[in-house]
């Protein structure tokens, strides 16, 4: 187990590769999510409803407590950042 290496961080975090995808592809859409956040100049309060979240929820996120959004919840925030996800599926690297 010490000699064991992980192809990604996601891997060494969880005990599969489809939990490791699901980190991944909401570690991008929280990371994307944040920096629109970061070119608004309005309040934690504004920011979040813009978002239709509460601000405690907008603090998880910018402090990117990942474990505590759903796949479906970041993707219901995109349209309040202005955002909209573009999907591309391809093979992974042998």
């Amino acid at each position: 187990m010490a000699n064991e290496r992980a192809s990604s961080v996601w891997d060494a975090l969880v005990d599969t590769p489809e939990e490791a995808e699901n980190l991944r592809v909401r570690s991008q859409l929280m990371r994307a999510i944040r920096q629109v956040v970061k070119t608004w100049d309005v309040s934690q309060k504004e920011a979040a409803q813009r978002l239709h979240i509460t601000q405690p929820r907008l603090n998880d996120l910018l402090k990117g407590k990942i474990d505590k959004f759903s796949l479906d919840a970041l993707v219901n925030m995109l349209a309040g950042a202005n955002l909209e996800i573009e999907v591309h599926i391809s093979h992974k690297a042998a």
